[in-house]
């Protein structure tokens, strides 16, 4: 019988305690990500992983890649039209209009997979986790120093080196229309010189095609009319306070060629990059959509959010530094002696910030000593037939290079577990 394989560009992650394993640094990404998000006071929000599909079809546009070509949609059983979300943001919107929330303030943070059917490469998958956060009901001005502040943290969080933010303002409606038709008249002679991709944008929305990746496209690009022209004062105003404010703490640089790939931004955008990823450097990205709940169906809802490419991320986490001590349980007893297991349960009761590893396999001390620096353990307990016998236990001490271990009563035992 043959084996049945995962779906191409889908992937199991198992956290096996090797902090090389790409699957280990996902999931101490998402701890540490949403401990920046509790941080900041934002309350979580869970929306369902099937949506119906013309959410999207409005939310992205449908010059989008993600409604063209990237989206999995399909009819259920009454033949209604559904899609894996492809992105957090339009299932947040479409949650808070559902439940009549349209008319307040939020400031939410999500984390969950999302799913685009595209080529499979590295850091980007067919299903792929995101997470991200949005703020509702601000107008422009202060979320966009919250939102940029807490992208400075979480680079600061997991100190990220060779990396950098980029911001940009696309204007309000009547300045975005001005840019785009200039941008249009100068791209009217160059349209045999545009491949297909760049036509269909120039068609349905012009400002997608400053984020060609044509590299004739670009090149036609360097001398077109730049949104600096056409935007307002307080947009540029804005921008340049952003990046006084923020420049000793982040690397910030205004690029006015920056754009999103959804219909829905307008405003303040940006996305943080990273060197070490190569041509397809942006692992963070966001901005401004004021009329995407109106466009929805909601109320006037300004807001401002962005998305973590979790994977993408995670590939950027050079070490791991567990927050938690992490202490071995190293049993050389009968597997149905049951007193050890009392005394590690005991020990967990004790001191619920330590990390104890209960080794369950069999094994020689040796193997398991190496299962324990595997693990990052700074201590193993060790609890043999003679340590039952006289009630006591063995603390190895194993970054300890001037002490190798000793041997201490059960009460002293959880004494120095306590004091851990």
């Amino acid at each position: 019988m043959d084996k049945i394989h995962s779906l191409t560009g889908m992937l199991d992650h198992y956290d096996d305690g090797d902090i090389e394993n790409i699957s280990v640094k996902i999931f101490e990404t998402e701890k540490r990500i949403k401990k920046v998000f509790t941080n900041y006071k934002y309350s979580e929000i869970r929306t369902p992983a099937l949506e119906d599909t013309n959410l999207f079809v409005r939310s992205a546009g449908d010059a989008s890649d993600i409604v063209n070509k990237e989206i999995y949609s399909f009819n259920d059983r009454n033949e209604k039209n559904i899609a894996l979300r492809p992105e957090g943001t339009a299932s947040a919107i479409r949650a808070i209009i559902e439940k009549k929330l349209d008319q307040t303030n939020h400031k939410l943070w999500y984390l969950g997979p999302m799913w685009r059917y595209e080529r499979p490469q590295k850091g980007r998958y067919r299903q792929f986790y995101q997470a991200g956060v949005e703020i509702l009901g601000y107008e422009e001005g202060a979320p966009e120093y919250e939102i940029i502040s807490m992208v400075c943290s979480i680079i600061e969080e997991f100190k990220l080196k060779n990396c950098s933010i980029k911001i940009n303002h696309l204007g309000d409606k009547e300045s975005k229309k001005l840019f785009c038709d200039a941008l249009v008249e100068y791209l009217e002679p160059f349209k045999d010189s545009l491949d297909e991709k760049d036509l269909t944008r120039l068609t349905k929305n012009p400002l997608r095609v400053l984020d060609s990746k044509n590299k004739e496209t670009q090149s036609i690009l360097k001398k077109a009319p730049s949104i600096r022209e056409f935007i307002k004062p307080s947009a540029l105003s804005l921008l340049e306070n952003i990046q006084n404010e923020y420049k000793d703490i982040c690397n910030i640089e205004i690029d006015y060629t920056l754009v999103r790939g959804l219909d829905y931004y307008s405003g303040f955008v940006f996305e943080a990059i990273s060197s070490e990823l190569g041509a397809q450097d942006s692992f963070l990205g966001g901005g401004r959509y004021d009329h995407l709940s109106l466009k929805l169906g909601g109320k006037n809802l300004p807001s401002i959010g962005m998305a973590i490419g979790v994977e993408r991320f995670a590939s950027l986490i050079k070490d791991i530094a567990t927050s938690n001590k992490v202490v071995s349980f190293i049993t050389l007893t009968s597997n149905l002696e049951s007193k050890p297991y009392k005394i590690a349960h005991q020990l967990r009761s004790l001191n619920s910030n330590i990390i104890l590893d209960l080794q369950l396999s069999e094994g020689s001390l040796k193997s398991k000593l190496r299962k324990a620096n595997k693990n990052n353990s700074e201590y193993a307990i060790i609890i043999g037939e003679e340590e039952l016998r006289d009630r006591t236990a063995v603390i190895k001490f194993l970054n300890d290079e001037l002490k190798d271990q000793e041997t201490v009563s059960i009460k002293e035992l959880f004494s120095f577990y306590t004091s851990l």
